[in-house]
């Protein structure tokens, strides 16, 4: 049997979860989903949908639809969910896993990679991010969490955009995208988002070619190393809404090199980084030049977990360049930099 897709949605209070999830439960969208709630939930979508004294802990809807709320690990969840669809008892074709508002998505995307029995079953597809246009940079000064939910997301989601001025909306999408350069974002109507933006986006697939972020590496504004730091020294006789400077502790950086990195050098610096820095690396990944092979290298990682894997053929006469974007909370950039070059061949 093929794997199933799972969905992480995360998202800050307000920002749209709940309308998100309820039109994939009760819509007609022709997929059959299981929706996977964290019923520790500030909002819990079981007032509307579901009957909240049931004792039963997956409720079928009328769509074909399954919301189940999770009672003990999620583990347990997924591997029920997984044994009951193989025994034919359950029929569902994707899972999506509502995070609470205060979450921090990293630990369940780890389940996904550290649990042989559900690697076996599922594949993790993406991480969601709803962001509210109209609280979110309170959100993002206050609160950590929100910070670091920005710099998991494979595919970040603003809504409420109608309730703030353009120009907010533009500052709060340049805020974001150095936090997470590599998550495509999108404005949309409180949680009102095609479905078919929100499955299949293939943010985890090692194997998948890299064109599915279309940001991903681009040589942009974002990657110039002094990343504005001169803009709070004029910041305050320029009304350009970019400048206003929010030194975020989540934040990216991207190395790239035209030299092949040497594997054995790179595997042990990159094992050392992991170890010391893991917690506070949310997100990174890379396409790389190895020595010794004509295929690009591709990898990434959560935390601790780091997974690698050979992609297509580098292209006659294209540039062998690797890229790597890496994203976390005041990572030492300099100790990143200076590692990395010396593993290049």
């Amino acid at each position: 049997m093929s794997l199933i897709p799972a969905t992480i949605l995360t998202g800050f209070l307000g920002s749209g979860k709940t309308t998100l999830l309820k039109r994939v439960l009760s819509e007609a969208h022709g997929q059959k989903i299981a929706v996977i709630e964290n019923e520790f939930g500030e909002e819990n979508i079981d007032n509307d949908i579901l009957v909240a004294d049931t004792k039963e802990q997956i409720i079928q809807m009328s769509n074909g639809c399954i919301c189940c709320t999770i009672r003990e690990d999620l583990r347990s969840t997924l591997t029920d969910l997984a044994a009951k669809r193989r025994k034919g008892e359950l029929q569902f074709d994707r899972v999506v896993i509502e995070t609470t508002g205060l979450a921090d998505p990293g630990p369940v995307a780890q389940t996904f990679f550290m649990d042989d029995e559900i690697a076996e079953s599922f594949l993790l597809d993406s991480i969601l991010t709803l962001v509210d246009a109209k609280h979110a940079d309170q959100q993002l000064d206050t609160r950590q969490e929100a910070r670091r939910q920005v710099g998991f997301a494979d595919q970040i989601f603003i809504s409420k955009t109608d309730l703030v001025e353009p120009a907010a909306v533009d500052a709060l999408a340049h805020r974001i995208k150095h936090m997470n350069p590599r998550a495509p974002q999108r404005r949309v109507h409180f949680g009102e988002v095609p479905i078919a933006e929100v499955f299949d986006l293939r943010g985890f697939n090692l194997n998948a070619k890299l064109e599915i972020d279309p940001d991903f590496l681009k040589e942009d504004d974002h990657d110039h190393h002094h990343h504005h730091d001169h803009d709070h020294e004029h910041g305050e006789h320029c009304n350009h809404p970019h400048h206003h400077h929010h030194d975020d502790d989540v934040k990216s950086f991207v190395f790239r090199s035209d030299r092949p990195f040497h594997p054995a050098k790179l595997e042990d610096f990159l094992g050392a980084i992991v170890q010391i820095y893991g917690p506070r690396m949310l997100r990174y990944k890379g396409v790389l030049n190895m020595q010794g092979t004509d295929r690009k290298v591709i990898f990434q990682g959560v935390h601790q977990l780091m997974g690698s894997d050979l992609g297509p053929k580098w292209a006659e006469g294209e540039d062998r360049t690797s890229k790597m974007v890496f994203i976390g909370l005041d990572l030492p950039q300099d100790i990143f930099r200076q590692g990395l070059e010396q593993c290049l061949a």
